[in-house]
């Protein structure tokens, strides 16, 4: 609904500038590509690349665990008394158990990290778009996300992940 409401508002709102001034700058921004190739961007997508690795390799040795637990009972099934195959039976259920709680424990920390790392991103680049707007006499600046077509020319992404590297790559006070 938000969508068609942004829509119908740029299409009413475009024009209106249009005939108002022919000197009107509009511009358009691709979010996910400063995500991407920004060198910002680039460290987050790295900083969670190595947290998802940690993070599956505990998986992976506590998975190989349980599979090796279940062969032994499988291989002692004809040895134990009932109540041994039932105790062992219980120490496999509890630890697939805990082994299912790390799978849900780590998607929920890295999907956290994911968000902490890009809202960070993205709040400045706000602030950047907003500080490009206003310097260089932009009337609007839209998401390319929210837009079906737009000139080539409008697009100012290439420019933002310029500043917002430098912005990034100067010491700071």
């Amino acid at each position: 609904m938000k969508k068609i409401v942004f829509g119908l508002v740029i299409l009413f709102i475009i024009p209106a500038f249009a005939f108002a001034a022919d000197g009107v700058k509009i511009g358009c921004i691709d979010f996910q590509k400063v995500l991407n190739e920004s060198e910002a961007g680039k460290k987050a997508k790295s900083d969670l690349e190595v947290l998802i690795k940690s993070k599956q390799t505990v998986i992976d040795e506590k998975g190989r665990a349980i599979e090796k637990m279940r062969g032994d009972i499988e291989k002692q099934v004809s040895v134990l008394s009932a109540e041994a195959k039932k105790g062992k039976e219980e120490e496999h259920e509890k630890l697939l158990r805990e082994y299912q709680r790390l799978v849900q424990d780590s998607q929920a920390e890295v999907k956290k990290k994911e968000f902490d790392l890009t809202d960070e991103i993205i709040k400045e680049i706000r602030e950047m778009v907003e500080k490009i707007g206003q310097e260089e006499g932009y009337a609007l600046i839209v998401e390319k996300g929210m837009v079906l077509f737009s000139n080539k020319d409008f697009d100012i992404t290439d420019a933002v992940i310029k500043k917002y590297n430098e912005l990034k790559a100067k010491p700071k006070k």
